[in-house]
């Protein structure tokens, strides 16, 4: 296993945030030449990256065999873009030394829970945009921002009447003019960016969630339906938000965060990455292909 700790130094980014980078080891003992890798972003409102959300998830998907990454990306006080910027960033690097990482470069899902599910779903609308390629100063094919594929853990989507309020508040940040703000509002309310440019997901949620409805879930997943973009979607029936494994792994200092109805979200999202990788089957043999 290869650690790498990268400095995200985009403008308005905080001291501490880094992408963390866990790249399995090549071997020429075995079959699996190159692998897709998850592109993590914790929740926690805007306001931190939770650590339950990180490193004890991060492991799961390395024992499914992909590479991960994981960004601590920056928080309040930083304000949007910043956040997003820093997640393209990461995009762009991995991309740009996939054969040195034997990383499948067309092949990498960003994962989010909560806030961070707005980050990675942001991502999702807005790869292609104007402003996201100037932040980055982006002058070649945009493409090499473009996630394959969104998995996204009881998302933070919409600034409507469902919306976690404390999410957009810093995001948006407190210096902003009205007419800023409602302009940002509506732009980051992601139900209503969804295009035919637009990765297809898997989502999941729960119906008794009172801190991010499912409703955030829903609306989402119904602009995916009218723009036709596939779509895996899990809502259970109990479980309170940032569940995160929802076992023993990532249970809170007071004992929440435990769901056992909830505990098969990852196996499910595991068949839905090996679906999702073997669609479109490359040359060579990767991890999708020796399964």
């Amino acid at each position: 296993m290869n650690y790498m700790m990268i400095p995200m130094e985009e403008k308005g980014s905080e001291p501490g945030a880094k992408l963390i980078l866990y790249i399995q080891d090549y071997s020429k003992d075995m079959k699996i030449q190159k692998r897709p890798l998850i592109l993590m972003c914790p929740g926690g409102g805007y306001g931190r990256t939770s650590d339950r959300e990180s490193e004890p998830m991060a492991l799961k998907f390395l024992s499914m065999g992909y590479h991960v990454g994981l960004l601590r990306y920056s928080c309040a006080p930083a304000t949007f873009p910043t956040s997003l910027t820093e997640l393209a960033r990461a995009m762009m690097l991995i991309r740009e030394h996939a054969e040195e990482w034997n990383i499948e470069r067309d092949k990498i899902v960003v994962q989010g829970c909560s806030a961070g599910g707005h980050l990675a779903a942001s991502l999702g609308m807005f790869w292609h945009e104007d402003f996201l390629a100037k932040e980055l100063g982006l002058e070649g094919d945009r493409e090499v921002l473009k996630p394959y594929g969104m998995l996204l853990s009881y998302p933070v989507i919409t600034s409507g009447e469902f919306a976690h309020k404390g999410s957009f508040e810093k995001l948006i940040g407190p210096d902003r003019s009205d007419e800023e703000r409602a302009e940002l509002l509506q732009k980051l309310s992601l139900e209503n960016q969804v295009t035919d440019k637009t990765p297809q997901a898997f989502i999941w949620h729960t119906f008794a969630d009172t801190s991010v409805p499912v409703e955030n879930s829903l609306l989402l997943v119904s602009a995916f339906r009218k723009a036709g973009i596939p779509t895996e979607f899990h809502m259970f029936p109990r479980g309170k938000h940032g569940l995160a494994l929802a076992n023993k792994l990532t249970e809170t200092n007071d004992g929440r965060a435990i769901q056992d109805e909830c505990v098969i979200w990852i196996q499910l999202a595991e068949v839905w990455l090996k679906n999702l990788f073997d669609d479109d089957k490359t040359e060579g043999n990767t991890l999708e292909t020796v399964w």
